[in-house]
């Protein structure tokens, strides 16, 4: 699908709600997008959280989230950040991130504290191992490429707003409100 009823491309209604918006409203446009192949979904892709009120919001980018790695299906790095000097990238292993207690903190912890303890700690939390993988997961009523953390109640479910701009949605267990971000393709 190109547009919505009222005929906006969906690239304009993402750049409307891309600020901020609803929960409600951020998964009407992700309802309205078409699906995407698993293979459509391989190289680097610059992510960014779209504000919905949900813990997360500010959280990734304030850590150096630079976005997702996805070299072949079975060969993905889901969470991408800068290193200390900010001019590399490192992969870090998810399974190691507190994501119950950040869920209940992320909301009354300072950005900058949050940064701060994650930058002492991500040396850590770096690896080179794959951490997921691409699959065709039925979300919402549509079969789409999505991404399942190896050993993480997660699937980050993706629709295609153009041929470089994906937006998705995790979905984690424990959470009622999905985070929603904007996945834009480099190279």
């Amino acid at each position: 699908m190109t547009s919505d009823e009222g005929g906006t491309a969906p690239a304009a209604r993402l750049a409307r709600i891309e600020p901020g918006t609803t929960t409600a409203a951020a998964l009407e446009l992700f309802d309205d997008l078409p699906p995407l192949g698993v293979d459509e979904m391989l190289g680097r892709w610059a992510g960014r959280g779209v504000p919905t009120a949900h813990p997360f919001d500010g959280l990734l980018e304030a850590l150096g989230w630079y976005g997702k790695r996805m070299d072949g299906p079975d060969d993905v790095h889901p969470l991408v950040f800068h290193a200390a000097r900010g001019d590399r990238l490192v992969a870090i292993t998810p399974t190691l991130l507190p994501l119950g207690p950040a869920l209940r903190l992320a909301p009354v912890v300072p950005p900058a504290v949050a940064a701060r303890a994650f930058a002492a700690l991500r040396p850590l939390l770096t690896t080179s191992r794959p951490q997921a993988r691409l699959r065709t997961v039925t979300y919402r009523g549509v079969a789409s490429a999505a991404m399942v953390y190896d050993r993480l109640p997660i699937i980050d479910a993706f629709r295609r707003v153009d041929g470089r701009t994906v937006l998705g949605v995790m979905d984690l267990r424990g959470s009622a409100l999905p985070y929603v971000f904007v996945l834009r393709q480099e190279g």
